[in-house]
């Protein structure tokens, strides 16, 4: 497979927030919000009946937001999310079948791995960049650095329990370009039709990413 690398995607966005929309109404505005306050990519999870045509929505009204679908498990899915104008995928875990749609379309896919097997199974797939996730529940930074020592080839997008307070520890490692969130546009935020609240915190959340990479300098 020649699967396109999620780097230049991940080295524009170092936030990418995963987002569940209940409502088509609530995309264009979520989008938007995110926007405002600097996150220019989001990943539209599968986890709602409404999630294609939110990310269709979302791909034609907001063009400057690079939208990617997520909690993808299966073909039809990605076939089904390529269709409605995701520019990415991702999964919770790794699978062949969705890794041959990404190809097939050419567009980057970051396939969720949880162990050692999970990574070699990505590595020899041709990916270079993979999710770990859940993040914090599988143990946290302590064992991404167990994995990145027999895997120095592959980069890691760690989702799942990240927040404000902890985003510099993950962004400090050095296999880390890009992290996973909800806490800027949560579901109770957008149900609640707080967009302001999103773009405070994902302003926010910039801000501590900015603090972070001026300090590697």
């Amino acid at each position: 497979m020649n699967i396109p690398s999620a780097m230049p995607l991940l080295a524009e966005n170092p936030i990418v927030p995963v987002v569940v929309l209940d409502r088509v109404e609530d995309a264009i505005p979520t989008a938007r919000a995110l926007l405002a306050g600097g996150i220019k990519s989001a990943e539209v999870t599968f986890r709602t009946p409404v999630a294609a045509d939110c990310i269709a929505a979302i791909a034609k009204e907001v063009p400057e937001m690079t939208v990617g679908a997520g909690t993808v498990i299966n073909k039809e899915q990605a076939k089904t999310a390529i269709a409605a104008g995701a520019k990415f995928l991702v999964s919770p875990g790794i699978s062949e079948e969705v890794a041959e749609a990404a190809d097939e379309a050419q567009m980057p896919y970051l396939a969720g791995v949880a162990n050692p097997t999970d990574i070699m199974v990505a590595a020899n797939l041709g990916m270079k960049i993979v999710k770990f996730f859940p993040a914090t529940a599988l143990g946290g930074l302590g064992i991404l650095k167990a994995f990145a020592g027999p895997f120095p080839q592959i980069e890691f997008m760690p989702t799942g329990g990240i927040n404000l307070e902890n985003l510099g520890d993950w962004l400090s490692a050095p296999f880390i370009p890009a992290v996973g969130g909800s806490w800027m546009a949560s579901a109770k935020l957008i149900n609640a039709g707080k967009f302001d609240e999103i773009t405070r915190l994902s302003a926010e959340a910039i801000a501590k990413v900015k603090e972070i990479k001026n300090g590697q300098a």
